[in-house]
Formats: C-alpha cells, sequence, structure tokens
C-alpha cells in the first residue's frame, strides 16, 4: 500500500496523521454514520452495564447516543435488533426452546396414554353360538342419566342375556372435567364416579356372563386428560379413592369391563383431539362397528355411534353385508341440561342381533319416552322417574 493510499477505518475509529485511531467518547456521542455493527456495540454495551436490567426500547431510547432511526433502518424491529446483538434469542432458537416446553409439557399424559392402553379384549367370555346379541348405551353421563332409562337398559340386560354390552361413550358426565363453566365450589367428582361404579356392577350382576365394552368418548378422554394434568378436582378424586388408577377410575377389573381407547392424550388442540377420539372405534364379530362419533359411517359398515343424542338411521349396502343400517342412537342422559337446548334430544338404545356366519344384522332401536316397548313387554315411567320436560 503506497502512503499516498487512504487506509481502511473501521467502526467506531478516525484516521489521524495516516494512523487509525479510537474516536473519544466525545466524538462517538456525536458521531452521525453509525453503521450497523456500532448499534449492535452500543446496545451490547447497554445491556451489559444493565445486567439486573430488561433493556425495553424506552430504556434503550433514554441510555443510548443512538437515534431510534438510525438502529430501525439497519433492523426494523427493536426485537430484531436484540436478536441480531445475541441479547435475546434467535427465531430458530426460540422456536427449538417452544417445541421442547410443548413436548415437556404432555410428558404426564404420555405416562397415562399407558395406564389407560391394552384393556380392548382384557375380560373377553366367548361362546360359539352363530347367533350374537349386543345391547348398546350411549351418552349416559353418570347422575344425569334418566332414571327411567336406566331402569329399562339394565332390565333388559337381565331379560335378554347379550353376549355383549357395549357402552358407547360418554358413561361418564364430570362437568368438573368439561369445558362447560362449572362452579369449582361444587365439585362432586366422586359422587359421579360411585355412580357409573353403580351401573356397572348392576350390569355384571344381571347378566354376569356378557362382556362389557367401553368405548372411549369424549368424556372419558377429557377425564383423563385433565387428571393427568393435576387440576384442583383431582385432589378430592385422589382422597376419597385412595390409589387412584386408570383401572381403579373407571372399574375396569372391579366389573370385568373392555376399555376401548386408540387416542393420544397428548393431542395439542380441539382440531387434533377430535382426531384422537375419532380412533376410538371397535368392530364385533368382523360384523358390526361401535363408534363414538358419525365417522364411524363412512367405513361402510353396518354399527352405530352417539355423541349427538338423536336417533337418526342411514340405508347402506355392501356385497358383504348386503343391505345395511347405521344408526346414530338416543341418549341415556335425561333430557334437561343449562348448557343446550336439550328438548331436542331423545332418549333410547340399541339391541344389536348378528348372526355370524352369513355376517347379517338385524338392529331393534328401544325409544325411551314416557313408556317404552322392549321384546313385547310394556315398561312405564315412574313417578319418581319424570325428571325430563317435554
Amino acid at each position: 500500500m503506497s502512503d499516498k493510499e487512504e487506509k481502511p477505518v473501521p467502526p467506531g475509529a478516525k484516521l489521524e496523521k495516516g494512523k487509525v485511531v479510537p474516536l473519544s467518547e466525545n466524538e462517538r456521542k456525536f458521531k452521525k454514520d453509525w453503521d450497523a455493527n456500532d448499534c449492535i456495540a452500543e446496545l451490547r454495551g447497554i445491556a451489559e452495564a444493565n445486567p439486573d436490567k430488561v433493556i425495553t426500547r424506552n430504556f434503550f431510547r433514554v441510555h443510548s447516543r443512538i437515534s431510534e432511526s438510525t438502529w430501525n433502518r439497519y433492523f426494523g424491529t427493536f426485537s430484531e435488533f436484540k436478536r441480531q446483538a445475541n441479547i435475546t434469542l434467535s427465531r430458530h432458537a426460540h422456536r427449538v426452546e417452544r417445541a421442547i416446553a410443548k413436548h415437556a409439557s404432555v410428558d404426564t399424559q404420555r405416562v397415562m396414554n399407558l395406564e389407560k392402553s391394552g384393556w380392548a379384549g382384557a375380560y373377553l367370555k366367548p361362546n360359539g353360538k352363530r347367533f350374537k346379541t349386543i345391547l348398546v348405551g350411549s351418552d349416559v353421563h353418570d347422575v344425569d342419566c334418566d332414571p327411567f332409562w336406566r331402569r329399562c337398559f339394565i332390565d333388559t340386560a337381565r331379560r335378554a342375556q347379550p353376549e355383549i354390552v357395549c357402552l358407547n361413550g360418554d358413561i361418564f358426565d364430570l362437568p368438573e372435567f368439561s369445558k362447560y363453566t362449572q362452579d369449582p365450589r361444587e365439585f362432586e367428582p366422586v359422587k359421579r364416579i360411585e355412580w357409573v361404579h353403580a351401573f356397572l356392577k348392576d350390569i355384571r350382576e344381571v347378566s354376569p356372563d356378557s362382556e362389557i365394552w367401553l368405548i372411549e368418548g369424549n368424556h372419558e378422554f377429557r377425564l383423563l386428560r385433565h387428571l393427568s394434568e393435576a387440576t384442583p378436582a383431582l385432589k378430592t378424586v385422589l382422597a376419597d379413592l385412595h390409589g387412584f388408577t386408570v383401572p381403579k377410575l373407571l372399574g375396569l377389573d372391579a366389573f370385568q369391563v373392555n376399555y376401548v381407547s386408540k387416542s393420544d392424550l397428548t393431542a395439542f388442540n380441539e382440531r387434533d383431539i377430535k382426531r384422537e377420539i375419532a380412533n376410538n372405534w371397535h368392530c364385533f364379530y368382523d360384523a358390526v362397528i361401535a363408534h363414538h362419533f358419525p365417522e364411524g359411517r363412512q367405513m361402510g359398515f353396518p354399527g352405530w355411534n352417539g355423541h349427538h343424542h338423536k336417533h337418526i338411521v342411514w340405508p347402506g349396502y355392501n356385497p358383504r353385508h348386503r343391505a345395511y343400517e347405521w344408526h346414530q342412537i338416543g341418549c341415556g342422559h335425561a333430557r334437561d341440561a343449562s348448557y343446550c337446548n336439550a328438548e331436542r334430544w331423545s332418549n333410547g338404545f340399541l339391541l344389536a342381533h348378528i348372526d355370524t356366519q352369513n355376517l347379517s344384522t338385524a338392529f331393534d332401536y328401544v325409544s325411551i319416552l314416557d313408556h317404552a316397548v322392549i321384546g313385547g313387554q310394556w315398561y312405564e315411567r315412574a313417578g319418581d322417574e319424570f325428571v325430563t320436560r317435554y
């Protein structure tokens, strides 16, 4: 380099008598040609001088020698300015941290996934009969169950002695763990759980040779998910049940219940949760499908769903089952609820009679009004069973 050639001047310096020297404090204060590196050095210097402070935009404005327009033309936003100065995480590092936190938040749900799986087919009672009967009840909703529906259902199990009693989801209600508003001072989860256990006990006593199957519905899913997150009501449940486990809570061992639960509790949003619950279905005798949601109808099999508390029948056909029906069955929940117009619901349950040799199915749907006719026998609602509004 010749003596006449100008030497490069780095940021924060000047050329004086042919030499590069740092700017004085006063010169830096009035320097107008701040580049991006100068801005970063200024921000880092203020951050290091104030380790106990959160460096906000206003804090930097007060303590910096740089105008806002200067750093803004290099970085656009103060957040990006701080990222470039390594005071806050880069976008990539922040995404990694969020991903770690997201997955760490569901570690307890993964543990409960293991605890609630493996119960489908745990208590089978096979027989060699060609013709099978399945008694199906859905959306019972524990203490909110219509007592007349309950009496008819239990007596039908006694008279029909079905090979399978299928509880098609939402046997629990437990508003304590629901999306609906519930005053925590009125939590009574143990009372509701005990109601379900009494219901299962009655089924087991009147029909001891039946397989009991419980399809996980959205209320069972919600219950287990909230319990895994240790909601306030969990403390009550633990205190009263002494040694809480999923099988004990659901009565799986005590009443020999096969529990269909293919859903993953770690689902992160409502859309994923619904998709997970839709995995909870079971095919009986290669002939009929039990599904809590109406999506099961798209599988092209005869069968049933619950969830919507209204009886609807759709016809279908395939070469294997020939002409068949899909039933959306009514509920066991009394036609009275504070969170929706329950008058539009219908109460009922289903008897499915299956020829396992040719895979044909005859459905016998039972409507529960103030009376019911089941297998030629009349039932009438008793005085203490009038809890619905018509």
